[in-house]
This record gives structure tokens, sequence and C-alpha cells, in this order.
């Protein structure tokens, strides 16, 4: 028999599952963040001065995937959201 008692069993599959649907979360913000990315770049180009409102939302889902590394690679507990709160920009 197992030396871990059913729920802590129960408990790594729950987190097992967390952790296939966050990395779906991690690529799509990946991608997601090229876009914002170049989308700067373009306003870049034309007004020479960065979107604060796309800066933002750009170093928000950087901070979203290191949320979500933390929690794939077992260095934090809590999932990331949708499961909590968005990354605050500091």
């Amino acid at each position: 028999m197992s030396e871990y008692p059913v729920a802590i069993r129960r408990n790594i599959w729950l987190r097992g599952l967390l952790m296939i649907l966050m990395g779906l979360a991690y690529q799509l913000a990946g991608t997601l963040l090229f876009f914002v990315a170049l989308i700067q770049f373009l306003v870049m180009l034309v007004n020479a001065a960065a979107n604060p409102r796309l800066s933002s939302f750009g170093r928000g889902l950087g901070r979203y995937q290191g949320q979500i590394a933390d929690f794939v690679s077992f260095a934090a507990e809590a999932p990331p959201f949708p499961f909590a709160d968005w990354p605050a920009n500091d």
C-alpha cells in the first residue's frame, strides 16, 4: 500500500490537472506577450513613445508567467489567476 494518505494522493492528482491547465495558460500568455511586444514596437515606430497601457499589460503578463512557473515547479503552492488575483503592477 502507498505510504501517503488518500487525501494527499487525491490532491496531487488535482494539482497535476491544474499544472496541465496552467501550462496551457503559460503558452497562451507567451503568445499574447509576443503580440503585445509586436504592437508596442509598431506604436514606437509611429509615435516614438511607448504606450503605457500596453507596457503595463505586458508587465502583468510577464509576472503571470512567473507565477505559473513557480506553481508548476512546486516553488509555490497557490495556483495563479484565475484561482487568485491578477498580478499587481507595482
